[in-house]
């Protein structure tokens, strides 16, 4: 893959057996079998390529439970994932479940661990339910939309210490082996001291799902999450927490303010919900080093997706080599290595087996947040601080959810729009 050019899961998903994977050792698992069992909560093509990559990572794992919102996307995965796992696909018609409630059926079940891939706004809940199920657990990132979802994901990533859980979040470069290498030199100060920083998100237009006359406003926009904040988070949240994760990750902290930019431009149709189409945040972090994060979903306009860190020793793009500032190579990534998304499976894995259970729900969370706050400074034109962000009291899930009307929030407009 080119620096430009996000990786695809659902791509990979088909070409799975083809990949270069690291063995996890003979450890027995915690049931005293070789055997990982593995329930899916969020069966649309996230959640059913993740579960796809858990599988290539790891032959004992067994997919043998299922939970969708909707009964379609549950049928859909179960005929790909039976198609694709083969002897790895264990489930059976009793445990596959629909509904809201679904997450709590899974989570019912015998599974081990469970990989959650819901939209967004849902993953504290279902991470909060998983963890007092005692069930090691896959989270795709974002892990919230919203401050408060956030404080519930580090306060239930607690949890999961005490009660010896395992949590790993989909920022799969943090799992990558370039970008592990390259952090680990700019740490050790290969470039000097960090004063700056950029990162990209910036490509054309994602789907969208024309509405049925069945469909409710609720599973209307449900069905098209991307376009709806108390789902996604928006788009700066559910898809640049990428780029921005790497930046803590370089930082080794999280800003502590924003100030940004933003608007919806092209895609002004109601079909688009209320969310942004391009934002331009600039964060500033603890040692007053600013970044530049840029992220646009706009067709016929550049594409890049990549990270760049500046030094007063030299420049990094952290995926692939730093370089002095004239320009000259001082270490340039020439390795294979596995693919990231089924890595992230195998470190999961590796670290129940072991007993050195990884933990990445804070790291996450505070990039989440770290992306929340560049929206919420976009949407309100405010400069917003890291405490404000956190400790908000915006909370965007709406109350007493179920299937029918529900109204569709306004376009923020900077300057109007309240900072809570």
């Amino acid at each position: 893959m080119t620096e430009n050019s996000p990786f695809n899961r659902r791509g990979f998903l088909k070409a799975g057996a083809a990949a270069t994977l690291m063995t996890t050792g003979n450890y027995a698992f915690a049931a005293g079998s070789d055997k990982v069992r593995v329930g899916l909560i969020g069966c649309g093509g996230r959640g059913t390529g993740a579960a796809g990559n858990c599988a290539t990572a790891d032959k004992g794992v067994e997919i043998v439970a299922m939970g969708d919102l909707f009964k379609d996307h549950l049928e859909e995965s179960r005929n790909s994932l039976k198609n694709d796992l083969k002897e790895q696909y264990k489930v059976t018609d009793d445990k596959c479940f629909v509904g809201f409630d679904a997450y709590k059926s899974v989570l019912a079940t015998d599974v081990d661990m469970v990989i959650l891939a819901t939209p967004p706004g849902f993953r504290p809940y279902h991470f909060q339910a998983a963890v007092e199920a005692k069930k090691h657990i896959f989270m795709e990132k974002p892990v919230a939309v919203d401050g408060a979802g956030v404080r519930r994901v580090i306060a239930t990533g607690e949890l999961a210490k005490a009660n010896k859980l395992a949590v790993v979040s989909g920022t799969q470069r943090r799992h990558q082996a370039p970008y592990l290498e390259i952090i680990k030199r700019i740490h050790e100060g290969a470039i000097g001291d960090i004063v700056s920083a950029q990162c990209y998100w910036n490509q054309g237009s994602l789907w969208l799902k024309d509405r049925k006359p069945e469909w409710s406003a609720t599973e209307y926009q449900i069905r098209n999450w991307l376009y709806y904040a108390w789902l996604s988070g928006d788009h700066i949240v559910e898809q640049h927490i990428h780029n921005l994760d790497v930046i803590n990750w370089a930082f080794d902290g999280h800003p502590t303010k924003a100030v940004a930019l933003g608007g919806r431009q092209v895609r002004t149709q109601a079909q688009y919900g209320h969310v942004f189409d391009h934002f331009a945040v600039e964060y500033q972090y603890g040692n007053g080093a600013r970044v530049a994060s840029y992220c646009r979903q706009i067709d016929g306009t550049a594409s890049n997706v990549s990270e760049r860190i500046v030094g007063t020793l030299g420049v990094s793009d952290p995926g692939a080599n730093i370089k002095d500032h004239k320009g000259k190579s001082l270490y340039r990534w020439e390795g294979n290595y596995t693919d990231p998304y089924v890595q992230e499976h195998i470190d999961l894995i590796a670290s129940i087996r072991s007993g050195n259970l990884l933990n990445e729900a804070k790291r996450v969370a505070e990039s989440t947040m770290t992306a929340i706050m560049g929206r919420m400074a976009a949407y309100t034109g405010k400069e917003v601080t890291w405490d404000k962000a956190i400790n908000s009291a915006e909370s965007l899930m709406p109350s007493n959810l179920g299937f029918g009307d529900l109204a569709v929030p306004a376009v923020a407009v900077p300057g109007q729009t309240p900072l809570r």
